[in-house]
């Protein structure tokens, strides 16, 4: 099934990492199938609304926490985001931290990333139908903007910019990866947001992160090792007040230009190399949803 929003007007996507497996606050709410020709995604979508501004919520390990971090669909999970209409996508991610600076329970506005994974499909295009698109500015700056300005009156500690750096997991990183990575000038590692952020980036959704940190990973001298009872502990806090974001963060995306300022939604205009006589059927079918502007 598939339900496409065509009322007009901002549908934001919001994309729950471990320990956010549904989005409390939404009224209104239909969980929906939508099939992709990408593969099975990592969960339904929950349909619902906050003051009356529609939502797409996915939990990104579905419900239950059921998908480790490298068999996460990350292709079919942001192709249906966009065959639903989604024009934003807020992603809340657990993560590691790996500055003092940032304790357990803190947030970041990720603006930048470093990916580490090597075991993913990265890319919507391939042979038949290629494409390289920019990626120096990975997250939308109007999206941070909303996210800074709702963490204004909530009771959470929020910084604004960083950087993330991606790693393939499931294991946490060795006290050396830990290490390197810190002279690396990274501020948070986790296993996810690569390459989600370069797939929304394809598929023309502005895109923005809020890492929330759970953990200082190896490096630090009091947590010389990282595990999973020490991560749930601060979990359940987290996802709290990543709902309490969410919902204050929604003021400030409905009045949505139309145009991304940052040209988030213009991006596939320059990317596509193939020419039009020798692109593949089967892959412009494929991307219909995903390049469908621009085919």
């Amino acid at each position: 099934m598939t339900r496409r929003d065509v009322t007009g007007g901002p549908l934001i996507g919001m994309i729950g990492g471990s320990g956010l497996y549904n989005m409390e606050g939404l009224s209104n709410t239909q969980w929906v199938r939508v099939e992709s020709p990408f593969g099975q995604p990592s969960d339904e979508l929950l349909f619902g609304e906050i003051d009356g501004q529609r939502i797409v919520f996915l939990p990104r390990h579905g419900r239950g926490h059921r998908v480790p971090p490298s068999q996460i669909n990350y292709r079919a999970n942001i192709d249906i985001m966009k065959r639903s209409g989604v024009t934003d996508i807020l992603s809340f991610s657990a993560v590691g931290s790996l500055r003092e600076d940032l304790p357990p329970g803190s947030f970041v506005v990720v603006d930048q990333f470093i990916d580490r994974t090597f075991a993913r499909e990265k890319s919507f295009f391939g042979e038949g139908l290629a494409a390289h698109v920019g990626i120096a500015h990975p997250t939308c700056s109007r999206l941070g903007d909303a996210l800074m300005t709702a963490s204004e009156g909530e009771p959470i500690d929020v910084r604004r910019g960083g950087t993330y750096i991606a790693i393939e997991g499931p294991q946490f990183s060795t006290l050396a990866e830990s290490e390197l990575y810190r002279q690396w000038g990274c501020d948070v590692i986790g296993m996810t947001n690569m390459p989600e952020a370069k797939l929304a980036r394809e598929a023309e959704i502005c895109y923005a992160t809020m890492a929330m940190v759970t953990d200082y990973d190896t490096w630090h001298p009091d947590h010389d090792s990282v595990t999973v009872d020490m991560v749930v502990k601060v979990l359940s806090a987290n996802a709290q007040n990543a709902a309490s974001l969410a919902s204050a963060a929604v003021p400030g995306l409905q009045n949505r230009p139309e145009a991304c300022p940052h040209g988030c939604d213009r991006v596939l205009d320059t990317a596509i190399i193939t020419a039009q006589n020798a692109r593949d059927p089967e892959m412009v079918a494929k991307l219909s949803a995903v390049a469908g502007r621009v085919l």
